[in-house]
């Protein structure tokens, strides 16, 4: 199987475990892929991450993040930039999501980072995802 997406394959991972209720997820490993999921563990959605090495090629496995009553905390997780369409926003444009409830995941100049910290840090960047 040969994946156009990397990182729409790593989101649609985490939202069908989270939705079939899976304490961790495994997905092949890349450096972007490691900053999305630090972001993810520093903002709360995620547990914890970790690179497994005993397989053939890197693995990242996240832990998953559920509340007392069992529900996930990432309740929706989004591709906004895509191999076919490239989206960019400047510092003074960037997206709020769900009104600041939740995240929009950044790659920036300065390193992968929320839309929270490029604002303060006024780069802009290639708007990733969003994840709420």
């Amino acid at each position: 199987m040969y994946v156009t997406d990397p990182i729409a394959d790593m989101l649609t991972r985490i939202r069908n475990a989270s939705t079939a209720r899976h304490p961790n997820v495994e997905m092949p490993s890349s450096t972007l892929k490691r900053a999305i999921a630090q972001i993810l563990k520093e903002q709360g959605f995620i547990n914890n991450f970790e690179m497994v090495k005993d397989a053939k090629f890197p693995t990242l496995r996240l832990q998953l993040r559920y509340t007392g009553k069992r529900e996930p905390v990432i309740t929706g997780i989004r591709r906004i930039s895509k191999p076919g369409q490239r989206i960019y926003r400047k510092a003074q444009a960037m997206p709020r999501v769900l009104g600041g409830m939740g995240v929009a995941v950044v790659s920036t100049p300065k390193g992968v980072m929320t839309e929270r910290q490029a604002r303060q840090n006024n780069v802009g960047g290639e708007v990733l995802c969003y994840v709420w």
